[in-house]
């Protein structure tokens, strides 16, 4: 034998020998009832032995059973340091939250139960074959929290405890879909910037910008250490994970002025406390999720997000929610028409035009500051139910002149020297200050089924003076990330070219998120005169002139799969209407018009190169195929039965089967 096995196997131990075969079992009995043992299910006798089996004493077992189900990911010490690393600090602490909302259930004569399924790092896997599981993913966690709540039948409500970019939006459609239950979401809040060095956005630039002499070794080794200052929360940018609190808040899933809270402190786990009691009483008073999350919730949640300036995500995310509440699904259209009547408020990484941290943006008042300056614009519903028990209006009077927003606000002057009013505009105060609507929707004979552009995050400087971006290029065409941003560090992307990445679509990659692209674009002299057009997505962090969902898809038959290097594309987006186009006008020296160059497209083959990568799991291709006929990317990437047990019907009986 190896001394390895030896001494793994060490016989000297003889104590762990000394095995018991019985144990006396919980003192007491279990307060049942004649009626119990004839009515009860035998599940839900068995599981009251369960429970006092777990150490719950016998006379505290009829209390209202409250689920808590969380992305906890990791082991820590009770003093924090980590036994075992989780995947990224927005599901660290966590289970913090968890242990103070089971506190308060248990306080209140409840009886919590707690479950996990924990969450990826879109972060930690830009640029990786990670990412070929990111999206996918949303819908599988969405699935297996359902079936965790359905599996405790007798709980009378949940609690979601979530922070960041596919694990907050899964937790969100799963309690969507609960339509009569009670449940809250409590967000997961946000990591402090350094005092000194890079935000977490920034530094995932480090690889391009010392490749480019940008910065030194020493430099990227130092910002690096320091990006993620606390250990707990979600990013300090308003990207896919804020975004995602400030929509939960905003849909009234989670209550006022929780989003965004900065994570480990006193007010952050205090939010769990309220969340718990919250949650208890509208299971009293009878309010549902169908009372919470409805169509006009959902408006409301479109409005906060345009006025936020939100991740582009959230086209992909709110859908979704929508689909599993029951509601109506927002189309392009309706994107449109709020983007056009909500002005952005707020100024935040990474869209400026001041970038503040998204810790600033909660002591500034948050989303229901943001709401406060929309009333007046008169774009919300404010006869929605919150998760606070109190329709919006209610609790929009109470914020008006509550304690906390003016002592909220008077702390970020005194810790910062930040006018919260510079982080949360008014209406007046943001048209002064030009800032620009969210989204803009794009179409052209590249992307005849639309295409998403967060307009408002094109540097301004390239933009003309009548708010259009114009950008006439020769095409850079990649078929995979690493070929790009082996360009972007090497050299081969200049300024004035459009960068195409194609066939990075859902049946392509599971539709990766390309942030290790954009953020480089960002952050390199010469990005801001570079357009991205791609059938991928983009980080809610992405700013600059990145044209992303591409539809259809490369892999599905899209003109843009058959772009090759040199081809000349024309984009307009028009900043102020919100519309735009991207057009392949050219090759070599000959020029023609859009209508042109779509039949020229519908002549040519695919590009030689585009194929699905081969590192794509077999989990992210039945994805593909199942949210393709769901209805695909603008219907939310989700499961719609019926659609696919229809397609199988008719496929069966297409094949004889």
């Amino acid at each position: 034998m190896s001394s390895l096995f030896t001494r793994m196997m060490d016989e000297s131990r003889h104590d762990l020998y000394d095995i018991r075969t019985s144990a006396p079992g919980p003192a007491g009995s279990l307060p049942l009832t004649h009626e119990l043992l004839m009515e009860a299910p035998s599940g839900d006798l068995f599981g009251l032995s369960q429970n006092v089996g777990m150490g719950w004493l016998p006379n505290q077992l009829h209390g209202k059973q409250v689920l808590i189900l969380s992305t906890q990911g990791g082991i820590r010490n009770e003093d924090g340091t980590p036994i075992a690393l989780g995947y990224h600090t927005g599901h660290w602490e966590v289970g913090l939250l968890a242990k103070a909302a089971a506190e308060e259930i248990q306080r209140r004569g409840g009886v919590p139960f707690a479950g996990y399924v924990s969450d990826p790092c879109d972060g930690r896997s830009q640029g990786t074959t990670g990412m070929f599981d990111s999206l996918p993913y949303r819908n599988d966690a969405a699935i297996v929290f359902r079936r965790l709540i359905r599996s405790l039948p007798t709980r009378r409500a949940v609690l979601g405890v979530a922070t960041c970019d596919k694990g907050l939006p899964a937790m969100m459609i799963a309690l969507a879909a609960m339509h009569d239950l009670p449940c809250i979401v409590i967000p997961g809040g946000v990591t402090l910037p350094p005092s000194h060095g890079e935000d977490a956005g920034k530094v995932q630039t480090i690889g391009a910008r010392y490749a480019n002499r940008e910065i030194t070794l020493q430099e990227a080794a130092d910002a690096g250490c320091r990006a993620c200052a606390t250990p707990g929360g979600g990013c300090q940018f308003l990207g896919t994970a804020a975004t995602a609190q400030v929509v939960a808040e905003a849909l009234g899933m989670a209550l006022p002025h929780s989003a965004l809270a900065p994570s480990g402190q006193p007010i952050w786990e205090e939010m769990a406390r309220q969340s718990a009691a919250s949650v208890m009483e509208l299971e009293a008073k009878g309010i549902r999720m169908r009372d919470i999350v409805t169509d006009a919730s959902i408006h409301n949640a479109m409005a906060v997000h345009a006025a936020f300036g939100g991740s582009t995500n959230l086209l992909l995310h709110i859908p979704a929610i929508a689909h599993a509440a029951g509601c109506a699904v927002p189309t392009v259209n309706d994107w449109a028409r709020i983007n056009r009547s909500v002005p952005r408020l707020v100024s935040v990484l990474p869209n400026g035009p001041e970038y503040h941290s998204t810790v600033r943006a909660f002591l500034a008042g948050g989303v229901p500051e943001v709401m406060l300056q929309l009333r007046q614009l008169g774009v919300l519903d404010e006869s929605v139910m919150t998760a606070a028990g109190e329709t919006l209006g209610r609790v929009l009077d109470w914020w008006k002149t509550s304690d906390r927003r003016a002592l909220l606000r008077e702390r970020l002057r005194e810790a910062d020297g930040v006018d919260p009013n510079s982080v949360i505009m008014s209406p007046e105060e943001s048209k002064r200050r030009g800032l620009t609507s969210t989204i803009t929707f794009v179409s052209g004979n590249i992307a005849p089924e639309g295409s998403v552009m967060k307009s408002t995050a094109i540097d301004p400087s390239v933009v003309g003076a009548d708010g259009v971006y114009r950008h006439t290029g020769r095409a850079k065409v990649f078929t995979t990330e690493r070929e790009a941003i082996r360009a972007l560090k090497t050299g081969g992307i200049e300024a004035g070219d459009v960068l195409a990445l194609i066939g990075r679509g859902p049946s392509g990659t599971g539709m990766e998120e390309t942030y290790q692209l954009t953020s480089a674009l960002k952050y390199l002299p010469f990005g801001k005169y570079v357009s991205l057009i791609t059938d991928a997505r983009f980080s809610g962090v992405s700013t600059g002139a990145c044209i992303g969902h591409i539809g259809p898809e490369a892999l599905a038959g899209g003109p843009i799969g058959k772009l090759l290097d040199g081809d000349l594309i024309e984009i307009v987006i028009d900043l102020n209407r919100l519309e735009g186009s991207v057009n392949f006008v050219g090759q070599g020296e000959e020029r023609f018009t859009a209508a042109e160059g779509e039949a020229i497209l519908a002549a040519r083959g695919p590009h030689p190169d585009l194929a699905s990568d081969p590192a794509l799991p077999e989990d992210t291709r039945l994805w593909a195929a199942l949210q393709s006929v769901s209805g695909g990317t603008w219907r939310g990437c989700v499961y719609d039965t019926e659609r696919i047990i229809t397609a199988l019907a008719a496929g069966k009986k297409a094949l004889g089967w």
